[in-house]
């Protein structure tokens, strides 16, 4: 029954929001319509949803999301070409629970852990 899953994850500004995952992740806005305070991003088949806390505290936010990927070797090299920084303690490797990964903070500390089964 269940087919698909959009995470909604803390932003502080929209702007930035925006183009760091357009310019750093690959993503697209997704639609063309400007909600207040609310922000619809897409890559492949990844949705992932933005809502507007402008007080939020970034050492204070524990916002997660877990992003799998058919080519994590290939994604891993695309960022680290652009210069996107990846979290000093998620640098790619190998887990002992059998999946390839590694992880990012975006602008608000999302942490964003991108995997690949091996």
């Amino acid at each position: 029954m269940l087919t698909d899953i959009h995470p909604k994850i803390p932003m502080r500004n929209k702007h930035i929001t925006r183009e760091f995952y357009i310019n750093k992740l690959g993503f697209k806005q997704l639609g063309t319509a400007d909600y207040d305070g609310y922000l619809m991003l897409k890559r492949d088949q990844i949705e992932v949803h933005f809502f507007q806390f402008t007080t939020l505290d970034p050492k204070e936010n524990y916002g997660q999301v877990y992003i799998r990927t058919d080519n994590i070797d290939k994604f891993y090299s695309s960022l680290v070409e652009n210069k996107t920084e990846i979290h000093p303690n998620g640098k790619l490797q190998i887990k002992p629970w059998g999946q390839k990964e590694f992880s990012i903070l975006d602008p608000d500390s999302n942490l964003l852990t991108f995997g690949q089964k091996i």
